[in-house]
């Protein structure tokens, strides 16, 4: 298989494509205006805490507070605020037995995910005793974004710090050592881990990386100095800032991306910028040499995404209709609490085969679902709607093809299996805007919704708003400003609308045209003062 990186760079983004032998199977987008928000570390302020929601917000400087969950409220944070307060008797425990620990979700700023504890009663009364957090209004606390903002919502954070390198992820004040599940080999599982312990300092743990197979000792200690590093610098500007205080940012998404994902498999990193290329050649040269002469600049005068046919691939990203293969076709819409999937066959077949024709087409929409919800990076709950299916052994076939595909997404999983209706649910961690929202912005009549109220609901509001206006008595003028294409409509006819209700409620409106003005509102100022009033008679 053929795995390239292709780097196409302008003034004003960085879009990033990873193909295998040709096929768009993920896509970043890096806005230099809008830097990515995961996996960076605040000093903030205890803002309120919420039992009720079992929540705590924390000011960290930003428009919305930071929103702290208690299942994101660590062990390590007593050890933490300890370190604030220059007093941390944090105990040194080397536990190298945790297996569990998912690399992913260290690098992208995410607590370590720990295997869930028996279910014993003695078990259950410590868990209980950690979800209830001992922070105060106005503590100072050390927090990591796991989650960007998204719409109206804050980030998402954690107290478990974690910093992310090349083939390793710090945990600072942790005792755990832990090696990625996707080194599969015992033998070299034992080695990285001996490393580890020999090279780990004090009161830290560890999580070796995928792209730590095969390192020598020396790549990997010096990549933990690297992080030791930042997190002694951290430690150090903790103790002199008042919060809110950003005390580390991470990596723009496309040096992340290089960082993560270009791995000894990838062939080549195409790059058409200049600036770009020097960028991620010095980031390379200090992480894995090896790697320096797969990174090729790109100098041809066609554009590099036209070049490597990635715009064709990504317009179908933009749609909300995919095809598939065998003539049908799925259908993505978003709403606000989660994203909904129709699966369409497409034709008629006869009935003798319509179980067997749908198993196939809902096996390729199952295939195709994987594809898009990573391309698009779309997280929370999605329900998929399949084409109904009568043998529950090709709804099991559904579900076993839908686990298999999503072994290649990096992001958490969890699903249900298909119910008789057909219906399937899932749900994708999230972790940053998907590529819809982050591309798009909501249209300004219609606030993404794709619908604008019919103009002859907007006249009759209209009627409705005066004759309120005149039972209080309040008037005999108004001056109402409408978009022109309203403003058409209440002008037309031999006696307008307007010219109607002005009759009708003896007062004088005086009609003033504006394109600035929201397709879908109305504005009456007042003819005497000049004020807005329209909100005093809605």
């Amino acid at each position: 298989m053929n795995k390239e990186i292709i780097i196409n760079s302008t003034a004003s983004q960085n879009h990033v494509a990873i193909t295998e032998d040709g096929n768009l199977v993920d896509f970043f987008v890096d806005h230099p205006e809008k830097r990515r928000m995961v996996g960076d570390v605040f000093l903030g302020k205890v803002a309120r805490v919420m039992p009720g929601i079992r929540a705590v917000f924390i000011d960290i400087g930003l428009k919305h507070d930071a929103f702290l969950h208690f299942s994101d409220i660590g062990a390590r944070t007593e050890a933490l605020q300890s370190m604030l307060d220059e007093d941390n008797d944090a105990d040194d425990i080397d536990d190298d037995d945790d297996d569990n620990d998912s690399e992913e979700s260290a690098a992208s700023g995410k607590p370590v995910t720990e295997s869930p504890p028996k279910p014993n009663q003695q078990r259950n009364d410590r868990r209980e005793q950690r979800q209830i957090p001992k922070l105060h209004k106005g503590e100072e606390i050390l927090i990591q974004i796991i989650k960007e903002p998204v719409k109206d919502k804050g980030v998402r954070c954690t107290s478990s710090i974690s910093i992310p390198g090349r083939f390793c992820v710090l945990l600072p004040l942790d005792d755990k050592i832990g090696v990625s599940k996707k080194i599969y080999d015992f033998k070299e599982r034992k080695r990285l881990r001996r490393i580890a312990r020999g090279i780990l300092p004090s009161n830290c743990g560890l999580i070796i990386r995928t792209a730590a197979r095969d390192q020598s000792e020396e790549s990997l200690s010096g990549d933990l100095k690297y992080l030791v590093k930042i997190w002694e610098d951290m430690q150090e500007d903790a103790k002199k800032q008042d919060p809110p205080f950003l005390l580390y940012k991470d990596l723009s998404t496309t040096i992340s991306v290089i960082r993560d994902l270009f791995t000894p498999d990838v062939s080549k990193v195409f790059v058409d910028s200049k600036k770009l290329y020097k960028e991620i050649r010095n980031y390379v040269q200090f992480i894995q040499p090896a790697l320096m002469e797969r990174i090729e600049l790109f100098k041809e005068d066609q554009s590099i995404f036209e070049a490597f046919k990635i715009d064709e691939q990504i317009k179908g990203l933009m749609g909300r209709k995919v095809a598939l293969p065998s003539g049908g076709h799925i259908v993505i819409e978003h709403t606000e609490a989660m994203v909904v999937i129709d699966v369409n066959s497409g034709r008629y077949a006869a009935k003798k085969e319509q179980e067997l024709n749908s198993l196939k087409t809902d096996l390729e929409a199952s295939r195709e679902i994987v594809r898009q919800l990573r391309l698009r990076d779309i997280g929370g709950l999605i329900v998929v709607d399949f084409i109904d299916l009568e043998d529950e052994k090709n709804r099991k076939k559904i579900y076993d093809e839908l686990k298999k595909e999503f072994k290649k997404d990096r992001a958490k999983i969890a699903m249900l299996p298909m119910t008789e209706f057909g219906l399937m649910q899932i749900t994708r961690e999230r972790i940053r805007e998907n590529i819809m929202q982050s591309m798009h912005d909501a249209c300004p009549y219609c606030a993404g919704t794709g619908l604008l109220t019919k103009k002859s609901n907007l006249m009759h509001e209209i009627y409705r708003w005066i004759k309120r206006f005149k039972s209080e008595g309040k008037g005999l003028s108004l001056i109402l400003k409408v978009h022109p294409s309203l403003g058409s409509k209440l002008k037309e006819g031999f006696i307008s609308p307007l010219t109607k209700v002005q009759l009708r409620y003896f007062i004088r409106v005086k009609l003033i045209e504006d394109e600035k003005i929201s397709l879908q509102n109305f504005h009456f100022i007042s003819s005497k003062t000049g004020e807005d009033i329209t909100a005093d008679f809605i």
